[in-house]
């Protein structure tokens, strides 16, 4: 294919904007795949992907279009998420491309991620071509949504602006064809030495690592040697091709192509996202920026709930091999035993790696209360990096405590200003700055990360409505006043139900806490006391009813005194013997989420 003739572009959209089926009508229209081969969703191919109406991994495709000049031309198409969570995989993919579709319901108009993928887009100078979809719905606000894209971008006008609708294909062949007018194709030298982009991998337990490429400059054949720059790592490339959705094996890559390459590495870490591939004969001088790896903002523990230890352990090393973002330690607690303690970009990417264990490799898991990573100053002048709240060090040795902060932007009508103020206040939230998108708000909002991680995002939606979108970015991190909030259960501590919060919450959130716990702990044969401490002093306490009334003696008439001591040894006994064998449900966990 000549280089004149070659598109490299991505999708970018907010969440459920219809950016996957008019990666389908693409597909169609350029008969990458056939009739018998099409479904809806086609590149989302994870079952929990599927489940959800969203993509979490990005794809890539190949696809040839048949221009109205005559010609053919090469459409390299990477699909993004559109989650907030998976912004870091739309980094990834635009860093391959020359070009974006900026995608928007015209249902729902410009939403905060349609904001934050427009700002990845712009740092990189991509060109954009705006997009309106669901133009065919009765919901269908056109001109305000085209009001708001012109406010976003004031090149983004109604002339420039595609009406479609990725449904039923209207619209779609004039995208076909301003691809083709309006991005730019690659720049790069085809008689360089080899440079290309490592942008995604994926593991293959009988080839390795495959490495997800895009070729800067120069060629690639099959079985040529290779060298990783920053790892490296040389090794002979066993196969290369493109995907048309799968891989199709090939004999070359030229500059400018997206494929893949079978390494044959069996170490994923071996293979940083962000690489640079190049000859082992001919170098490149000079090796590409990359970008920084994804950066874990939720922690949270893995135990099986079946103590099938061996098939936990399994299921994560194959998640890890396959998403770079998830990362993973093991880590033993007195009350579940061994797991892991993971590292998560969000609470939604929490929740899709639990369905993934449980539909990829039928694994159930007890998932602990997600925390933030603190930074903890001790009086001895040491500082430690605390990702588990087990590690969280006495009060007494401590002198301060750092948690990360946010930037929150939300985007909201005017009429919604007021109850999104107060949800931010309530989250210790601090407005910043406040301005205007065309006919809507944009509150700029400073909150620590623990608040937004967990609820604070359904929540938002809740008190607007549905109307409110959210976007973040890190700040850095600031010291607040921080405790460990300690769960005794029959006078033993269960380390799996240590949190942190802030001081000024702890006595509500404690009491609220052994409210719930009275009602999901499992009942024993005894009164179960449950209690929940902070810096050593019991701030709520509850007892657990039992199954029955404990019958030490028969209805006969005996002394009372004997009969109290009685019951008071066998209670003490039964304890004894029974101190650390209440079994956990996940609902005791979910008691802590809810709080």
């Amino acid at each position: 294919m000549k280089q004149a003739n070659i598109r490299n572009f991505a999708i970018i959209a907010h969440i459920d904007h219809g950016k996957s089926t008019l990666a389908d009508q693409i597909m169609a229209l350029t008969q990458t795949v056939s009739e018998r081969e099409q479904h809806a969703q086609l590149l989302d191919d994870m079952a929990v992907e599927q489940a959800h109406g969203v993509t979490v991994k990005a794809r890539t495709v190949r696809n040839f279009y048949h221009a109205k000049d005559g010609q053919e031309y090469e459409y390299n198409l990477i699909d993004t998420p559109g989650h907030v969570d998976f912004s870091y995989e739309v980094a990834k993919s635009l860093a391959a491309t020359e070009g974006a579709l900026l995608l928007v319901d015209a249902t729902q108009g410009v939403q905060a991620q349609t904001i934050a993928n427009y700002r990845i887009a712009k740092e990189r100078h991509l060109p954009l071509i705006p997009v309106l979809n669901k133009v065919d719905m009765a919901a269908a606000d056109i001109d305000a949504a085209l009001a708001q894209l012109h406010d976003l971008d004031a090149a983004f006008t109604p002339e420039t602006t595609l009406l479609i609708s990725a449904k039923t294909g209207q619209g779609v062949p004039a995208v076909l064809e301003a691809i083709k007018d309006r991005l730019p194709a690659p720049s790069g030298a085809p008689q360089a030495p080899l440079k290309a982009l490592v942008f995604d991998s994926l593991y293959d337990p009988y080839q390795g690592v495959i490495a997800y490429v895009r070729l800067m400059d120069g060629q690639l054949k099959d079985q040529e040697n290779l060298r990783l720059m920053q790892a490296d790592q040389s090794f002979k490339a066993k196969a290369i091709g493109t995907f048309t959705p799968n891989m199709h094996p090939q004999s070359q890559l030229t500059m400018g192509d997206v494929g893949y390459v079978v390494t044959g590495i069996k170490d994923p870490k071996q293979v940083r996202v962000g690489e640079t591939l190049t000859a082992q004969v001919q170098p490149t001088p000079t090796p590409l920026a990359g970008y920084q790896p994804a950066r874990p903002m939720v922690f949270a523990g893995l135990y099986p709930q079946n103590n099938d230890y061996p098939a936990l352990k399994e299921a994560i090393q194959k998640l890890g091999l396959n998403d770079p973002s998830f990362s993973y330690t093991e880590e033993r607690s007195e009350a579940l035993g061994v797991g892991f303690r993971c590292g998560f970009l969000g609470a939604f990417h929490l929740q899709i790696i639990r369905e993934r264990l449980h539909d990829e490799y039928g694994v159930d898991v007890l998932t602990t209360a997600p925390n933030v990573t603190y930074h903890v100053q001790l009086k001895n002048g040491q500082r430690m990096v605390v990702n588990n709240p087990v590690q969280f060090p006495a009060f007494s040795l401590i002198e301060s405590v750092a948690e990360p902060f946010v930037q929150a932007a939300i985007t909201m009508p005017s009429e919604s200003l007021n109850a999104v103020l107060k949800l931010t206040e309530q989250h210790k939230g601090t407005l910043t700055d406040l301005g205007n998108q065309g006919d809507l708000v944009v509150a700029t909002v400073k909150m620590p990360l623990s608040e937004v991680a967990y609820h604070f995002f359904s929540e938002l939606k809740s008190v607007s409505h549905g109307f409110a979108s959210l976007s973040t970015r890190f700040l850095d991190d600031e010291i607040s006043d921080l405790v460990k909030i300690e769960v005794d259960m029959n006078y033993a501590p269960v380390d799996a139900l240590a949190f942190v919060v802030h001081r000024e919450d702890a006595p509500m959130m404690t009491q609220k806490l052994v409210g719930q716990l009275k009602v999901t702990v499992p009942r024993q044969l005894y009164p179960t006391p449950v209690q929940a401490r902070v810096e050593g002093k019991v701030l709520a306490r509850v007892d657990v009813p039992p199954l029955r009334k404990n019958a030490a003696v028969n209805g006969e008439a005996h002394s009372v005194s004997k009969k109290a001591a009685l019951l008071r040894r066998q209670s003490a006994n039964k304890r004894r013997a029974t101190q650390n064998a209440v079994k956990l449900p996940q609902s005791v966990f979910n008691a802590i989420l809810e709080l």
